[in-house]
């Protein structure tokens, strides 16, 4: 999750500066880059135990240990919560999952590097206090009750107020873990057909990405748990949007949802205010009781939209929000499967020609199916994996025609061997390992911390 923008006073006066925000975001092609964060499940291996944020083994040992690589601190009341470095940051998700958000790069050879260079750090770091990192979506026999909090002002109001708004919206914050990948748009009409393309297709994604089937050491009875929890977890800022599959919608229309949905905070000078459940429309207009005669600035709009959780989340660039974290190769895998569909005119054309004529019912159909039967889920008169694998090569095509290459002569495309083999197969990771769990596991999920770890 993000944490407070950078800081940009001006006071919000019209809604057209809300709009140009949003589309200040639009770039030429030859800027468009690619960012990718993902989130890991650490524990430590004497006990299996989640991280404590202090300690020996702990959060606050990852953060200390990491800055011999050039991190820099970055500190919330005394307590250190992120790192930064060239672009990209460190930071920790509310039951102490460690995220890397990576630097806007230009393809995913570079994106690749970057999370393998991150990865061994952990690993170098892990294994010096004696811990470890999971490759799941969900951590798998710990219990909500026993995760630690970690020691940011955000979290604190977020926990508060999900248990007024959703039964799942705890369990999204401390024992989920995602892959995400950030992509541009050149014009308001390229993000809008991205948009539209990217969630008619996420679930896709979630079926492809889906890694997530124990819960408190047993079978949870989904592919991805992970994504059912966003299904219940606050419905005023989740997911599939339909309205961006009507005539007419654009930034403004965007605007239009996010002044209505209920804040979390308001932060000033280092500290988050509690504002949760309170209507921004009510600060901009500066009747907002937390911060009475004072008016919205263009700050708190930026922190308002990174309070907002949907299947594909519009900022300056469009953020991919529907998959499971997964094991190192599909970190690599998961940016190049939305930059092959998105980042070429032939692939996204190809792309809005398959889902153009889906309907709502059937998208949100889709997105409530998924979670459970993964790739084996029916669509019309076919099945998700078959969709896949259609998507696949209309995301190999958007790659190939990028043609960008490494220092071996290979371009993208090799970062989609992994999903060929699944839709080949028939299987996701769940899949997998709910075979394994069921066979040479013996059921014992302990076994996911020698064989689903980084």
């Amino acid at each position: 999750m993000s944490g407070p923008s950078a800081p940009n006073a001006q006071p919000i006066t019209s809604k057209a500066q809300m709009v140009d925000y949003l589309a200040s975001g639009s770039k030429p092609k030859d800027e468009w880059r690619v960012g990718t964060e993902h989130e890991k499940i650490g524990f430590c291996n004497a006990k299996k135990l989640p991280l404590p944020y202090d300690g020996p083994c702990s959060i606050k040992a990852m953060l200390e240990g990491l800055q011999r690589y050039d991190w820099q601190p970055v500190e919330e009341d005394g307590n250190l919560i992120a790192l930064k470095r060239d672009g990209a940051s460190v930071s920790l998700e509310p039951g102490g999952q460690l995220e890397l958000s990576g630097a806007p790069l230009e393809h995913i050879h570079q994106t690749c590097a970057e999370v393998s260079r991150h990865l061994r750090e952990v690993r170098e770091v892990a294994d010096e206090i004696g811990a470890g990192f999971l490759s799941l979506g969900f951590r798998p026999d710990t219990k909500l009750e026993d995760v630690p909090v970690m020691p940011k002002g955000r979290y604190k109001i977020m926990r508060d107020y999900m248990q007024k708004v959703g039964t799942m919206g705890r369990e999204m914050m401390f024992r989920t873990c995602t892959v995400q990948a950030n992509l541009d748009f050149g014009s308001e009409a390229d993000m809008v057909k991205k948009f539209r393309v990217s969630l008619a297709l996420q679930p896709i994604g979630t079926a492809l990405f889906a890694n997530s089937p124990f819960t408190d050491g047993k079978l949870n009875g989904y592919k991805s748990f992970r994504s059912r929890i966003w299904m219940d977890t606050d419905a005023d800022r989740t997911g599939m949007l339909p309205f961006v599959f009507d005539e007419g919608f654009g930034f403004e229309q965007y605007v239009d949802y996010a002044l209505k949905v209920p804040m979390y905070f308001v932060y000033r000078d280092g500290q988050y205010l509690d504002a949760s459940g309170k209507d921004f429309r009510k600060f901009l207009d500066g009747t907002l009781d937390v911060r009475p005669g004072e008016v919205a600035t263009m700050s708190d709009f930026e922190d308002h939209l990174s309070t907002i959780f949907p299947e594909v989340r519009l900022k300056k660039f469009l953020e991919m929000r529907g998959c499971d974290t997964g094991h190192w190769d599909e970190l690599c895998a998961m940016p190049a499967f939305w930059t092959g569909l998105l980042y070429d005119g032939s692939a996204l054309d190809a792309a809005w020609d398959l889902v153009k004529d889906w309907t709502t019912e059937e998208r949100q159909t889709l997105r409530e199916q998924v979670p459970t039967s993964g790739l084996q889920t029916k669509f019309r008169d076919t099945t998700v994996n078959e969709l896949a694998k259609q998507v696949l090569e209309i995301s190999r095509s958007g790659l190939n025609a990028r043609a960008k290459m490494n220092a071996h002569g290979e371009n993208e495309t090799v970062f989609l061997q992994d999903l060929d083999a699944m839709v080949a197969a028939g299987q996701s990771n769940a899949d997998r390992l709910i075979t394994k769990f069921n066979r040479e596991w013996a059921g014992d999920v302990m076994r996911a911390y020698s064989e689903c770890i980084y």
